[in-house]
């Protein structure tokens, strides 16, 4: 597979993904309203931990994917 082919396929699936994961968030976001819903602050302290080690995660592997690209070590 070549590069414009494996670039093309990246944006594909990232338009998708990540409009799909926003539309979640979205989701989730609306068990926050208080007049359809009842919950305690931990469950919520509990939600937003959750989705936070997660986006942590993909900032990891985005860093780490792009430091190894651009790596190099000089004396």
């Amino acid at each position: 597979m070549g590069n414009r082919d494996r670039s093309s396929k990246f944006v594909e699936l990232a338009n998708k993904r990540v409009n799909k994961a926003i539309k979640n968030l979205q989701l989730v976001g609306n068990l926050a309203n208080k007049s359809n819903y009842e919950y305690t602050e931990e469950q919520a302290r509990k939600i937003l931990k959750a989705l936070q080690q997660e986006v942590d995660l993909l900032r990891q592997a985005f860093l780490a994917s792009r430091a190894t690209q651009k790596s190099e070590f000089r004396l």
